[in-house]
């Protein structure tokens, strides 16, 4: 009666200690998405340009009429104001409407981020089994000639910058070096020429270059950092005990070392995940990829607030969440975490 007892117990405390522990990563994200919120509207208003001159096209126009246009965007109401305007808003999910489309900002957003999801998504998922895979195995055989090989390959193309690799991979493989002719198109989404299962070609066609540059330059981090846990796991007495029993090699890896080794790569993979919604502005721009980074670009270019507001937010809001979804996941990998 007593065990029983004391069980109950030891799950009432664990329940308690794990609902403290959430409700403090909550918290976290609350403010830090407060912090994003007030931090988007101030921090580019420090760009320079006007978006009135660029909606006029930089024709010459009267001081009425530039008195007009501000009025009609809010722009000639004190900051404040503008800043009280801009939050309310923004908990009620209306970001504005943009300065250079005339249109929704959300309207814009939801236009784009399929593309954007449909290019990181498809990296995300190539870089993530790459990089797990080379990284165990790089770990369990480390020392050898696979593990520097692999090691060295994966710092190197993490430190390339991927504007730089984007365009090299186009002058190479879509323009042509040498005898080498043009194999992919040199940006876009689609060629508007297909229609059914041509235009699923055309677009994964368009598809090979930008996520070749992504997978490149990510799955580095992932393979460094499984590497690195499952360095930490090699040596263990438990793994020792498994081989004594008779397990295979493969066994006591897939079994034992992988499963006690996630929890950092669990992490990134989730932080990985968070990153899809942002895109990549360098990589889109370099592409001409129409999804949220290159919408972020164009909206920097002129500056679009409204767009260039609501783009960081749901950014950085996409960040967070997925952040906060790893840390509440980690006490299930591992029980010491959040006691």
């Amino acid at each position: 009666m007593s065990s029983a007892t004391g069980v109950l117990r030891r799950a009432r405390s664990g329940s308690e200690g794990y609902a403290r522990y959430a409700a403090g990563r909550l918290l976290g994200a609350g403010v830090s998405l407060v912090a994003v919120l007030v931090t988007g509207f101030f921090l580019f208003r420090l760009i320079p340009g006007d978006p009135v001159k660029f909606m006029t096209g930089g024709r010459p126009i009267s001081a009425e009429q530039l008195a007009a246009y501000r009025r009609e965007f809010g722009m000639d109401l004190p900051w404040w104001q503008q800043f009280a305007d801009y939050c309310g808003r923004a908990l009620t999910g209306d970001l504005g409407a943009s300065y250079q489309f005339r249109a929704p900002v959300v309207d814009k957003i939801a236009e784009a981020l399929p593309h954007t999801l449909l290019l990181t998504g498809t990296a995300f998922v190539l870089y993530t089994a790459l990089g797990v895979a080379l990284g165990t195995r790089a770990a369990w055989r480390r020392g050898g000639a696979g593990d520097r090989f692999h090691t060295g390959l994966a710092l190197t193309l993490y430190s390339v910058p991927s504007f730089w690799l984007g365009l090299l991979l186009i002058v190479v493989f879509a323009v042509g070096a040498g005898p080498l002719p043009g194999l992919f198109p040199t940006g876009g989404m689609e060629s508007g020429t297909s229609e059914g299962f041509g235009y699923v070609l055309d677009v994964a066609h368009h598809l090979v270059l930008p996520v070749v540059t992504l997978v490149a330059v990510e799955y580095g981090q992932t393979l460094l950092v499984t590497r690195s846990a499952l360095l930490d796991e090699v040596g263990a007495d438990y793994l020792t005990t498994a081989r004594a029993k008779g397990l295979r090699d493969v066994q006591v890896r897939r079994r034992h070392a992988v499963p006690n080794a996630a929890l950092p790569t669990v992490t990134l993979v989730f932080v990985n995940l968070g990153r899809i919604v942002a895109g990549t502005i360098l990589v889109e721009t370099v592409f001409s990829w129409p999804g949220l980074g290159g919408l972020f670009y164009q909206a920097l270019s002129v500056p679009d607030l409204p767009l260039v507001q609501g783009l960081f937010l749901v950014f950085a809001a996409a960040v967070i969440l997925m952040n906060t979804a790893a840390d509440l996941l980690c006490p299930f990998l591992d029980p010491r975490v959040g006691r």
